[in-house]
Formats: C-alpha cells, structure tokens, sequence
C-alpha cells in the first residue's frame, strides 16, 4: 500500500494498514499510537478470546466500574483505554485455513506488531522470516521482555520484572529506604512508544528501499535507555546514595519542598534560573558568596540548600507559592492528585480528557482516559472510535477487505475458523 495524501482528521498513516497481535500494555499501546497517527489497526483475536485485558478487571458497563462483572457486555476498563479505535477480527492461527486468511491479511498490510515471547511466533509460523515470504515489504515489529537476542531472551517478563532488571527499582525511592517501582507501568508505556519510533524509521526505509524489515524492541533496553542516562557507574566515588528521593543529583535546588498545606516541586537548572529563584525567596545576598553561586558546591551540599528554600516555602500556601514562583519565572509546579488532574483546565483544552466510551453500551458513569498526546498540526486525527467488541469488525475484513461472501464468513465462523 502507499500513503495517501491526508486531510484533516484522517491522520498522518491514513492509508497505513496495521496487523495487531499484541495483548497487555506495551504492544497495545503501541498499536494504540499509530491508530491515534490514523492508520487503520486490525486486532487479531482467537475466537475463543480477546486480549486478557478484555475479560480483566477493573470492568466497565452500564452499571459503572466494578472488580466483578455485572453483565456479559462488561469489559475491563484497561481494554477499553488502549484499543481505541481499533478493529477487531477472530481467527484460529492454528488451523490451515486459518493461516491462510492471515496470509492473505498479510499481503494487503505495511506493518505487523506482536509481543510473543521469543520463539512463540516462530511455532505459530508467523516470525519475520516466515511472514516476509508471504510480504517481503512488511515491517514486523517484535516487543518482547529482553528481545530476540541474548541469553535471557525467553524469560518471561512483566512491567515489573523489567523496573527490577534494569535498575529504574534500584534508584527509585528515599535514599534511606528500599527500592520501589514507579507509580505507573512505565516500561510498557516507554516501550511502546520506542517501538513507534522504530516503526515509522522502518516504514519510512520501506518506501525507499521497497523492503520491511524486522524491528526488535526489549522492554530492558528502552528502560536501559533512560536509567543510563544519569551517571550511576560514577555515582560512589561522588558519594551519592542510589536513590535520590524527589531530586535530580545534578541540580540544587531541584526537588520537592513543604508548605503550609502540602507541597511543590521546583528547580534550577542554571545559575539563571538560581538567581530567578533567589530574588522570588528574597535571598539575592547569597549571589554574592562564590560559593553559592557554584553548581558543585550546591550540588555537594544540597541540604544546605533545600533548607534555604524550604524556610520559604513553609510559610505559604502551595496556591501562594506557586502563584509568587510562576511570577518570578522558577519553574515550579504543585504536585497534584488525580482529582487535581481533573479539575486542570489546561488539559481540557488541549483534548487530553476524555471520557472512556463502550461499543455496545451507554455509560452513566464518567471515566476518563488520556486523550492522544502528539497534535499534528495539519493531519490530526486523535481517538474517535471506542474500543471494539470481539470480532466487531469480522464481516468489514473479511467481506470487504478480502471479499469472501457472507456465506463463507458464517460457514467459517460456524467451523470456528474464524
């Protein structure tokens, strides 16, 4: 397929047709990118079930959010976030007609996504060197826990598992306590987001070269990525503890300071910004000490500092001190709470609060997933469509897309085929 030429709310990968076989997080989200970008994703599901986020709680239908199902026409909340506007098909991939029906999916499509475990794909007969003799133009991307390579590649691996291997659990926390996780499942999002990356380079080379190519993403590795950048290797010989709590050990001040009633976060990032922040506390006298105006010496001597900062942060208001810092051009932030979030007017108007929509049902009860964060300026397309139920979209593939009359979709369905 080639690109075509895009209008507004078709998206930038109008024309991009995309085979999903992914489950959980971190494939899904990628899927759910490039569907956010405007191309067109075909979830492939067996016929017996739909990715285990579908049947998973927390659940979402007509009566609202529960841990148990109340109806059949629940789904897991999960699911309906990350598979919007998608489409969904059901086929048995281990039945001979089955592969066939993916064959020929296969040559219509520019991209296949999965995240089996390594050797997984290979059983099935649809890794990379089977699928690019069917579509020698496809570009397959592969997330896995560890990638395809290496000694640990067929460990199985969860967001979890993949902080606490790559360190993020050993540097996050109080430097006086034990290592702890991040409040999200970071290594799926920031996987998946590298897999997009990774993706459109291939699909780019693609309408160069006229070839696909295999893209191997590991979930350690992009992790890896961003741990390594702060100097961990070095941290010992400059006496710094692994976990630095709130603040970020090549700054000072750069961390979270009480108030009267709660707390803020804020920075200085360059002897500008410390001077910005000197005259906001009223302590532009320590500008003239050689010392306070040397980022090491802040940096070795950082509480020092953040007790300087926190005199005057105690005895305000978080609304007061942001309001004094945002002034005196400190970024600073408060540290808001999901209600906060909420309640943000700024997030409403860039569309990044958006009520969760179910296919089949009205929903009395509001839940809000994040709106799609990338706005295009020409070719913005976004989330529009609700996640699909089970096979929604069996008769618009197969009738339309691959032109099997309705009474072979019903024979295969019947067969379980699809």
């Amino acid at each position: 397929m080639t690109a075509t030429r895009t209008g507004t709310k078709q998206g930038a990968l109008h024309g991009v047709r995309v085979l999903d076989l992914t489950r959980f997080y971190s494939g899904p989200f990628a899927t759910l990118m490039l569907a956010g970008f405007g191309a067109e994703v075909i979830r492939i599901d067996s016929p017996e079930q739909g990715d285990p986020t579908m049947t998973g709680p927390p659940f979402l239908g007509k009566d609202g959010v529960s841990l148990d199902r109340q109806h059949d026409s629940d789904l897991g909340l999960a699911y309906l976030k990350r598979c919007r506007d998608k489409k969904s098909i059901t086929l048995n991939m281990r039945s001979v007609e089955g592969m066939e029906l993916f064959h020929a999916l296969l040559r219509k499509s520019d991209i296949l996504v999965e995240n089996l475990r390594p050797g997984a794909a290979e059983r099935l007969g649809i890794d990379y060197a089977a699928n690019r003799q069917v579509n020698p133009a496809i570009v397959h991307c592969a997330l896995t826990g560890y990638g395809s390579t290496g000694a640990d590649r067929r460990l199985k691996a969860y967001d979890l598992m993949i902080q606490a291997a790559s360190g993020l659990m050993s540097i996050t926390g109080a430097p006086d306590g034990g290592p702890s996780k991040a409040g999200t499942a970071l290594a799926d999002g920031i996987t998946g987001a590298f897999a997009v990356s990774g993706i459109l380079a291939a699909l780019t080379e693609q309408r160069i070269s006229g070839q696909g190519q295999f893209v191997d993403v590991a979930m350690s590795d992009c992790l890896l990525s961003l741990v390594l950048d702060e100097p961990l290797d070095c941290y010992p010989q400059m006496g710094m503890a692994p976990r630095q709590g709130n603040r970020i050990m090549r700054f000072s001040p750069f961390n979270t300071y009480p108030t009267r009633d709660g707390a803020i976060a804020l920075g200085a990032a360059t002897n500008e910004d410390w001077l910005l922040l000197l005259r906001v506390i009223d302590r532009l006298d320590l500008a003239s000490d050689e010392k306070f105006m040397n980022t090491g010496w802040r940096v070795s001597n950082n509480a020092v500092i953040d007790a300087i900062v926190t005199e005057w942060s105690r005895g305000r208001t978080t609304a007061e001190a942001i309001e004094a810092l945002n002034k005196g051009d400190v970024a600073a932030s408060p540290i808001r709470d999901i209600d906060d979030i909420l309640a943000w007017e700024h997030l409403g108007a860039r569309d990044m609060l958006q009520a969760v929509a179910h296919p089949t049902e009205a929903l009395e009860q509001r839940v809000i997933g994040a709106g799609f964060p990338i706005k295009m300026g020409r070719t913005h397309k976004g989330y529009t469509a609700p996640a699909p139920t089970l096979g929604q979209n069996n008769a618009e593939v197969y009738g339309g897309l691959l032109g099997l009359s309705g009474a072979r979709i019903a024979e295969l369905k019947a067969r379980q085929v699809i």
